[in-house]
Parts: structure tokens; sequence; C-alpha cells
């Protein structure tokens, strides 16, 4: 068995972790304070995944050249992050933008979409 030290971002209080792994399978977590922890633990070391931020260009804006930030809707696999960035580089989309709207649908062919998280008009 192998043991795997954690710092949980699950909650503010960045429980210290031990994660005991046997094979592919987890086999204990200590550490954590709240059930968000545990979940984090045995998410993380099985498959982790990860919320991408960033920002694109908006063109047609009455504010000139600006970009708006954005997000994946939900979290992505860990190992998609750099195609996630590589599938929204140079994307402009139109204004007004609002909260919500989908800037890129199926980022990286990964299901979820990218979506606005500020207003431009």
């Amino acid at each position: 068995m192998t043991t795997r030290k954690l710092t949980c971002i699950g909650c503010p209080m960045g429980c210290q972790l031990e994660v005991g792994i046997d094979g592919d399978q987890v086999v204990s977590v200590s550490g954590h304070t709240c059930p968000r922890g545990e979940a984090y633990a045995r998410k993380e070391v099985t498959n982790p995944t990860r919320i991408v931020t960033s920002t694109v260009r908006v063109y047609g804006s009455k504010s000139g050249a600006v970009t708006v930030s954005c997000k994946t809707r939900s979290d992505i696999p860990k190992s998609s992050i750099f195609d996630c960035i590589k599938d929204i580089t140079g994307l402009a989309v139109p204004a007004p933008v609002h909260i919500g709207d989908v800037v890129k649908a199926n980022v990286a062919g990964t299901g979820v979409d990218m979506v606005a998280t500020k207003e431009v008009l």
C-alpha cells in the first residue's frame, strides 16, 4: 500500500489529507474535517478534474476591444486542460455577452461548455 499526501481544495479549511492506495483502489482517507474532503481525496487520486478559467476576445463592444472572463461550466479531466486552452486560443465572440452565455460549446471535445462569467455590452 502507498500513501499520498494532499491539501484539500474542497473548502477554505485546506485540510492535510493522507490517502492510502492499494493498486488503483483507495483504501483509506484521513485528515479531512468535512465530507467534501474525503470525496475530493478519492476523486483526486483516481480521476483528477479541474474547472478551467480564462478570457476570450469580444468584438463589437461599445467599450472597444475588450475581453470577457469565462470558465468551464463544470470540471473537466485534468489531462484535458491544455487542450481546452488551445481550443479557445484566438476565439472571439460578438457583443453583447451575458453571464452564462456559451462562448465555446463542447470545449476540446470534453462535453463541457465554456461560459461567460461577466457581462460585456
